[in-house]
């Protein structure tokens, strides 16, 4: 499979979500590899979608706020896709599948936060209606929870992808790929 039949799909990195308390474990390194994923799909001509959790109203990432705007720090060049979506599946009643038919994707790449919610959601329903899944090892993060720290939930899900749902790579091995 070619790189034309990828695509880049980084979920939910929202200027809110960076506002919370709890900090995303590792930001400053998630940002370094989904930009160096991002500028390497554009180099390559890999179609980069992003995807926009529309949060309840009064959060950090409400539709329409500050907070709900693609972080500032991930290099926006207008041929992105962007996707809105209100479930933590980034298919689930949106536009995606229909916009990665139409560009005949058969992979998709899949980094962004948070581990344990929508990248979790969005990666097992790619792999359940077709899509060869690669998740960036190293391209995904979230909080501390109330009974486990991020880096134990991340390395978790890494886990569970890897044997069941997603090839698991780190973002080297995917620049080498594109």
């Amino acid at each position: 499979m070619g790189i034309t039949h990828t695509a880049l799909l980084i979920i939910d990195m929202q200027s809110g979500s960076f506002l919370e308390e709890k900090p995303i474990w590792k930001s400053d390194t998630l940002f370094n590899n989904i930009n160096l994923l991002i500028s390497m799909a554009d180099s390559k001509r890999v179609p980069v979608f992003l995807t926009k959790h529309n949060g309840k109203k009064g959060s950090l990432t409400e539709k329409g706020t500050p907070g709900w705007e693609i972080h500032p720090s991930i290099p926006l060049t207008g041929k992105e896709i962007i996707i809105e979506k209100n479930h933590p599946d980034a298919f689930h009643q949106t536009c995606l599948e229909q916009q990665l038919a139409a560009k005949n994707i058969k992979r998709i790449i899949i980094a962004g936060i948070q581990s344990e919610i929508c990248v979790d959601a969005t990666c097992r329903r790619a792999f359940s209606i077709g899509y060869d899944v690669v998740l960036v090892q190293d391209g995904h993060s979230t909080k501390d929870s109330s009974i486990i720290n991020a880096e134990h939930i991340i390395k978790h899900h890494n886990q569970v992808m890897k044997d069941w749902f997603a090839s698991i790579m780190v973002t080297d091995d995917i620049l080498f790929m594109f």
